[in-house]
C-alpha cells in the first residue's frame, strides 16, 4: 500500500521548502522595517469568528467538532487577527500594525475534489486607524514586498466595496442581488436579460459590469454616477503617484468574496496570478470587541505560491537546498565519541555553520562520493581527540583558523 496526503494536501520538499522560507523572510523584514510586529494566531477558532458574522459562508470552512461545539481551520487571517486585537491587546487610539506568516485552509468548492486546501500567506493588518494615509501605506508596503523580491510587470488592481455598494443601492431593492451575482460571477448575459423595471436601471447595471480600466477613464465615467464619492480615492490615487512602480487599473465592478470589506479592496497580479489582495475593513473589529465599538482596519495577504511560481526562474531565488559545510567522519567505532564532540563544538563555535556527523561505518571513498553528491563543503576525519585532518572538496574554503578545542 502506497500512503499519500488527503486529496487537496500536500507536502513541501527541501528545496520548496528553502525557497519559500528565502521569500518569506525578505517579507517579513520588508515588513519590520515598516514598524509590523509579528503576531500568530491559533490554527483552530470557533465557527462564529471563522465566518466573520456572516461575511464568510460556512462552506468554506474545513469544520471539526469540539467539546466547546462547532470548530473550524482558518480560511484566512484577518478575522483571527481581529479577534485576537480587540479581546488580547491593550486599547490604545494609536496605529496598531501587525503582521504573520501563516498556512490557511478553504473547503473545496462542491464538485471539485482534490482541489488545493491548504494555502500559505504572508500579510499585515492596519489596525484603529482609517483614512487615505493608511489606505496609502498598505498599498505602497505590498508594493515594496514585491520590489524586494524583484517581481516586474505586476499590476495593482484597485476596488472601493463602498462605492460599488453606492451604485448598487441606487438599484431597486429586488435587483441588487440579482446584480451583484452578475457582475462577481462575470455573467454578462444574465444581467442583460434580468427584469429590470425601466432602462435608466437596466443602463446603471450593465455599466456597472464595465467599470474597469485607466483611472482617468473610470472617473469620467463617475461623474455622471457619484461625483462626490469619489473623493476619497482621487486623493489616494495622488498619493500613489510616481510611487507605486506599477501599472494601476481601477475596477469598481471587483466584488470580493469576502464580504466584510468596506472602503478601498485590491489586488496584485500579473495575468491570472494574483500575488495578493486586500481591503479596508471599518466594521469587521466591532464584531470581536466587548462592547461592540466599530473600529477601522486594513491588510493584505499574499499568496505564496503564487510568489514562488513567479520567481521560479528568477536568479534570485535559491536554486537548491542549503548545503552541510562539514561532514565529521569517525575513522573507527572508537573515535565516534570524539567526532561527536568535535562536530559540537565547531556549531558552537559558529551557530551559522551546518554541520552533519557520520553515523554509519563504510570506507572512505563512500564518504567522499556521498559528501560531493550532497555538496557538503569538507570533510573533517577523526581517529581520536588528538588526531583530527581536514579534506576540502570542490572549494577553496579553509578550514576555520582557530580549531575547537577538545574539552
Amino acid at each position: 500500500m502506497i500512503h499519500h496526503p488527503p486529496a487537496g494536501a500536500r507536502d513541501l520538499l527541501p528545496l520548496e521548502v528553502a525557497q519559500k522560507a528565502w521569500i518569506n523572510d525578505r517579507l517579513q523584514a520588508v515588513f519590520q522595517r515598516w514598524g509590523y510586529q509579528r503576531i500568530v494566531t491559533s490554527t483552530l477558532e470557533g465557527l462564529d469568528t471563522l465566518v466573520a458574522g456572516g461575511a464568510i459562508h460556512p462552506q468554506t470552512v474545513l469544520q471539526l467538532q469540539g467539546a466547546d461545539g462547532r470548530l473550524g481551520l482558518r480560511p484566512e487571517l484577518t478575522a483571527s487577527i481581529a479577534r485576537a486585537a480587540v479581546t488580547r491587546l491593550p486599547e490604545t487610539d494609536f496605529p496598531q500594525r501587525l503582521c504573520y506568516r501563516a498556512n490557511i485552509f478553504r473547503q473545496p468548492p462542491q464538485g471539485y475534489p482534490g482541489k488545493q486546501m491548504e494555502f500559505y500567506q504572508a500579510g499585515v493588518e492596519l489596525l484603529y486607524v482609517g483614512g487615505v494615509g493608511a489606505d496609502a501605506e498598505i498599498l505602497l508596503l505590498m508594493a515594496d514586498c514585491l520590489r524586494t523580491l524583484g517581481l516586474e510587470n505586476w499590476q495593482l488592481i484597485l476596488g472601493d466595496a463602498g462605492l460599488t455598494r453606492t451604485l448598487l443601492e441606487r438599484l431597486p431593492e429586488n435587483l441588487q442581488p440579482q446584480v451583484k451575482d452578475c457582475v462577481a460571477n462575470l455573467d454578462w448575459v444574465r444581467l442583460e436579460n434580468l427584469d429590470y423595471p425601466d432602462a435608466d436601471s437596466r443602463a446603471l447595471a450593465l455599466q456597472l459590469f464595465d467599470l474597469r480600466g485607466a483611472p482617468a477613464d473610470i472617473f469620467e465615467q463617475l461623474e455622471g454616477l457619484a461625483p462626490e464619492e469619489t473623493a476619497n480615492l482621487q486623493a489616494l490615487l495622488s498619493l500613489l503617484a510616481d510611487n507605486l512602480g506599477a501599472e494601476l487599473i481601477l475596477d469598481l465592478s471587483w466584488i470580493q468574496p469576502f464580504d466584510y470589506y468596506t472602503g478601498i479592496v485590491f489586488q496584485a497580479a500579473r495575468g491570472n496570478q494574483v500575488f495578493g489582495q486586500g481591503g479596508r475593513y471599518d466594521q469587521l473589529l466591532g464584531l470581536y470587541h466587548p462592547r461592540r465599538l466599530p473600529l477601522p482596519g486594513i491588510g493584505f495577504s499574499l499568496n505564496i505560491e503564487q510568489l514562488h511560481g513567479a520567481l521560479l526562474d528568477a536568479p534570485q531565488l535559491p536554486q537548491a537546498a542549503p548545503v552541510n559545510d562539514y561532514l565529521v567522519i569517525p575513522e573507527n567505532p572508537k573515535a565516534l565519541g570524539a567526532a561527536l564532540r568535535y562536530a559540537q563544538a565547531l556549531r558552537q563555535k559558529d551557530p551559522e555553520l551546518r554541520v552533519e556527523l557520520a553515523l554509519q561505518e563504510t570506507d572512505a571513498q563512500t564518504w567522499r562520493d556521498y559528501a560531493r553528491n550532497q555538496g557538503v563543503k569538507q570533510l573533517i576525519w577523526v581517529e581520536g581527540s588528538e588526531n583530527v585532518r581536514g579534506e576540502i572538496l570542490e572549494t577553496d574554503k579553509p578550514l576555520p583558523k582557530d580549531q575547537p578545542e577538545e574539552g
